[in-house]
């Protein structure tokens, strides 16, 4: 299972797109950005920088992962979907990953 922190935000869609298409079980928890839950203690224990999404992975020892990019290829490596085996389609692929994260962003 699968415990997934986000609010509606480009960020946190992407990795909610992720998780269906995927087919894993997920529970969400909305996190409300306009009351600053990112910035609680009990969310910095998940995620110190603060920010959505974050999952945690409860399947491997309660196993936390923040960043969008980092939820991605977290999660592809666990399901074996979405990221090629082959050595010059999967940098192809985290090329394109890191383009979409830094060059055109949420």
């Amino acid at each position: 299972m699968i415990e997934f922190y986000s609010a509606a935000t480009p960020n946190g869609q992407k990795v909610a797109i992720a998780l269906e298409e995927m087919g894993l079980a997920y529970q969400l928890h909305p996190i409300d950005l306009m009351a600053n839950e990112q910035k609680q203690p009990d969310f910095l224990a998940i995620n110190p920088n603060g920010r959505i999404p974050a999952i945690v992975d409860k399947s491997h020892g309660d196993f936390p992962v923040f960043e969008s990019g980092a939820i991605l290829l977290y999660l592809a490596e666990k399901t074996g979907q979405f990221l090629p085996e082959d050595p010059k389609a999967r940098s192809q692929a985290i090329q394109w990953l890191m383009f979409q994260m830094g060059g055109v962003g949420p």
